[in-house]
């Protein structure tokens, strides 16, 4: 085995083995509760310049496969499980999750106490971290290096406040994903036609729209409202995607300009955090985020509780007891209210508006590994677009189809 050493911002350290790739890598470092679903965790855009923690013991046993990615590499910075599999077993596994993170260059650490791990990071907060494994523990002369000197190291990194990220997971071109029917087929006519700006989108996301009739071009980070506009889109989409969304000067102000035209707009995650932007919120980092699939939040409308995944590290400052008057430029967006909260800590997950089409959520509805009980999100999108007053819309598709109803609906 080769020796590897976890290093914490506060100077906390963890021995262990490496796992994957040997080396050095730096992150701020997070964890995950979910017990499943760590191949979408690890190729989620949203994790880019983090090392994340498993809480879940056991990781690696049903190997990696080329199917269930929802991105075409690895994101995150640093692996750190407890218990990785021996081998992995199951049909789908093509290889094991350590020859993956090896081939992809992602150093990890195993066999320390995640538990222990976590816990600090839930009373101190998450902070800047190292893995440093094999060679680069060692100094020039080959003496293990001081632990001081490591954290000197992670000190002198940048921090997740203020990054902004977006442009350095988004795609660099423009591409389509087609409209598809009940059968699977693709749709010669489109139900609606929806401009996804792709922040660090999952690749479930779009194929979530097209499942109910959806064409969706996804389009780039630094995209101008003259490339929305030139898809004739229906409504816009804004994706989840990493980094602190106060620096995301470009991506508020595009959004303030689908406002201005009452297009039909829903966004998720880093898009939720965006719209609360738009229409004059703050935003501020929480301690250590909501990263798992096992997250109650109350839908307001409904009185519907849902167990929903998350992957976030910020949130949106609006009230959350009243209808408020959007506080940019005098409050030009009308009213808003925050339409979902989560019932663990009452941090704001979704907003409304109730004088523009626009609605966002904190979490992910499309949500690969599960839960789906959240899937209906994407149906109330179509519904705004269908519903959205003519002069909302700049495309032409809206309202052409009127029953989709046997369109999937989860997962």
């Amino acid at each position: 085995m080769t020796d590897a050493l976890l290093v914490l911002e506060d100077g906390r350290t963890f021995a262990g083995e490496a796992y994957g790739a040997t080396g050095t890598t730096w992150g701020e470092i997070v964890f995950n509760t979910g017990m499943t679903g760590y191949q979408e965790t690890l190729t989620d855009p949203s994790y880019h310049r983090q090392i994340v923690v498993m809480t879940a013991p056991h990781i690696g046993n049903t190997g990696v496969n080329d199917e269930d990615p929802e991105s075409g590499r690895i994101w995150v910075s640093g692996y750190v499980v407890r218990d990785p599999a021996r081998r992995a077993s199951n049909w789908r596994s093509d290889r094991s999750l350590d020859e993956e993170l090896a081939a992809q260059g992602v150093v990890g650490i195993s066999g320390i106490d995640t538990r222990a791990l976590t816990r600090h990071l839930r009373e101190r907060g998450v902070m800047r971290a190292a893995i440093v494994s094999g060679d680069a523990l060692l100094d020039a002369a080959g003496r293990r290096r001081a632990a001081e000197d490591l954290v000197a190291e992670v000190q002198d990194r940048p921090q997740m406040a203020g990054a902004d990220l977006a442009g350095e997971v988004s795609t660099d071109a423009a591409y389509v994903v087609k409209a598809l029917g009940p059968d699977g087929a693709e749709l010669a006519e489109p139900v609606a036609r929806v401009a996804a700006v792709d922040l660090g989108i999952k690749s479930m996301t779009p194929n979530r729209m097209a499942e109910r009739g959806i064409e969706v071009h996804v389009l780039p980070a630094q995209s101008s409202i003259d490339d929305v506009l030139a898809t004739a889109p229906d409504g816009v989409f804004f994706s989840n995607g990493p980094g602190d969304p106060s620096a995301a000067t470009h991506e508020v102000e595009l959004l303030r300009e689908v406002l201005d035209r009452k297009i039909p707009f829903f966004g998720i995650c880093y898009g939720n955090q965006l719209l609360g932007r738009a229409l004059g919120y703050g935003t501020y980092k929480l301690g250590y985020g909501h990263r798992g699939v096992n997250q109650p939040v109350l839908d307001r409308a409904t009185g519907r509780v849902e167990i929903t995944a998350h992957n976030h590290g910020f949130a949106v400052d609006a009230p959350l007891d009243e209808v408020s008057v959007a506080p940019h430029d005098g409050g030009r967006y009308g009213r808003v209210t925050v339409s979902h909260v989560d019932l663990n800590d009452d941090v704001v997950e979704g907003l409304a508006a109730l004088d523009l089409p626009a609605f966002s959520v904190q979490y992910h509805p499309e949500a690969a590994a599960g839960p789906h009980d959240a899937a209906y999100l994407f149906d109330r999108f179509l519904d705004l677009m269908r519903d959205a007053d003519p002069g909302f819309a700049t495309g032409t598709a809206a309202g052409q189809a009127t029953d989709v109803t046997d369109s999937p609906k989860g997962a």
